[in-house]
């Protein structure tokens, strides 16, 4: 089965990630897709994040994938130049593409690994992160986003481009266990620090903006949908992200759903043999 790469003319840093791509790599054109490998590669002309079910448009067209990579521009305020990994789904109300309280299965090793790859490259003045779940759209297999952030300036930057297309072409999986993140805010850098610094790959990531106004059932309902679409049963906590009566409410929810809490001290490095 083809892993799906998905490109938006709409968006510029998802063409020229397309570019690098073909510029790296020898690839069949059918008019409709190119192939390389275990890849093909689908331009559609609308923005990726309201491309509801595109898999199943992309299966009409004799594409079973097994998965799903949206390459995309990231958009900040701050204008901070990233490059960044998540998966996609929405907690709560769908403002951005996808469904109510419906979140797609992640790719874990897959994000994780684009993640890792990333972060071992020359990134000059880019930092390397994981965001939390968030947005659409809806599909029916597991999807990651991979992005440049967070202006027009970065979007055209073609070392940028050039990074992520390598990072797709060279990733190698892994066998890690997968664990939910809990905690923190939209960006994630004590999730994107254990993935980097040890052997774990992360799945949905729940941000605490999330959850403050979610009653216990709905705490537990995030919790346990995160769990099942990334395949695991281990939850890692962010604890200093949090304030002790949130620690306890979430670390009760999980004890609801039955999982398993883990933290830094569970992993092996990735440097240990």
């Amino acid at each position: 089965m083809y892993k799906l790469l998905l490109c938006s003319e709409e968006d510029q840093a998802s063409v020229n990630i397309r570019d690098s791509l073909i510029a790296s790599a020898e690839w069949e054109d059918d008019g409709e897709f190119l192939y390389h490998d275990n890849f093909a590669m689908m331009t559609i002309p609308d923005i990726h994040i309201f491309a509801e079910c595109i898999d199943n448009s992309a299966k009409k067209s004799g594409i079973d994938a097994s998965e799903i990579i949206f390459l995309s521009r990231h958009k900040a305020a701050s204008r901070i130049p990233t490059l960044t990994v998540h998966p996609i789904g929405n907690f709560n109300k769908a403002e951005f593409g996808g469904r109510d309280r419906t979140l797609v299965k992640a790719s874990p090793a897959t994000m994780t690994g684009l993640l890792r790859s990333l972060s071992a490259k020359d990134q000059k003045h880019f930092q390397v992160s994981f965001e939390v779940t968030h947005h659409g759209p809806f599909v029916s297999i597991p999807a990651t986003f991979i992005e440049i952030g967070s202006d027009e300036s970065q979007w055209s930057d073609k070392h940028a481009a050039r990074m992520i297309a390598d990072s797709i072409l060279e990733m190698e999986k892994n066998d890690h266990e997968t664990a939910v993140g809990i905690g923190g805010g939209h960006y994630a850098p004590r999730f994107t620090e254990v993935a980097i610094g040890y052997k774990v790959n992360f799945g949905h990531m729940i941000p605490e903006y999330a959850f403050k106004d979610a009653d216990e059932g709905g705490l537990v309902r995030m919790i346990s949908d995160s769990a099942e679409k990334s395949g695991t049963k281990l939850v890692y906590v962010h604890r200093n992200s949090m304030k002790g009566d949130v620690q306890k409410r979430v670390m009760c929810a999980i004890d609801a759903c039955g999982l398993e809490r883990i933290s830094s001290a569970d992993l092996d490095a990735v440097s240990e043999n």
